[in-house]
């Protein structure tokens, strides 16, 4: 089930886990010491799903940049649930409401994942953390939908 809420609004459950899987993926697996909770998450709206079994699936948040765009950031899948679907899934339910233009750093490894959802490469490639990452951008579109769904949040 996907989900989607302002940080105030969210469950401290959900934000645990949230900022759980976040630091597992983005500090522990990909060995980068970095400050993974960097102060923006309380203006972010924060997506997340949770597979039958209520174990989060993925997550993600979507931030207002001052230059009128929007950001998606900290896209992560968990492990257990990488391949099935899920991450894709969370990223087109968030892309879907949001006109853009919307922009994102990807790590190079997953420039392809994006460039499925319209994303081009939009500058040149720098490197995060010591992982190759590009900027990329989706144009705006007409057809985005305002939150909601059968999620209730």
């Amino acid at each position: 089930m996907i989900h989607h809420a302002l940080l105030d609004d969210m469950t401290p459950r959900d934000l645990h886990d949230v900022l759980a899987l976040r630091v597992a993926v983005f500090v522990v697996e990909q060995d980068c010491a970095f400050l993974e909770i960097d102060g923006r998450d309380p203006e972010a709206e924060h997506w997340w799903s949770r597979g039958a079994d209520g174990a989060l699936t993925a997550c993600l948040r979507v931030l207002a940049e001052a230059d009128g765009t929007t950001r998606i950031g900290r896209v992560v899948s968990a492990p257990a649930a990488r391949g099935t679907g899920a991450g894709a899934a969370l990223f087109a339910a968030a892309l879907a409401t949001l006109p853009g233009p919307v922009v994102l750093g990807a790590q190079v490894r997953s420039q392809g994942f994006y460039e499925r959802f319209g994303f081009v490469v939009s500058g040149p490639g720098y490197d995060e953390d010591g992982i190759p990452h590009v900027p990329m951008l989706r144009a705006a579109t007409a057809d985005a939908q305002p939150p909601g769904g059968p999620s209730g949040t």
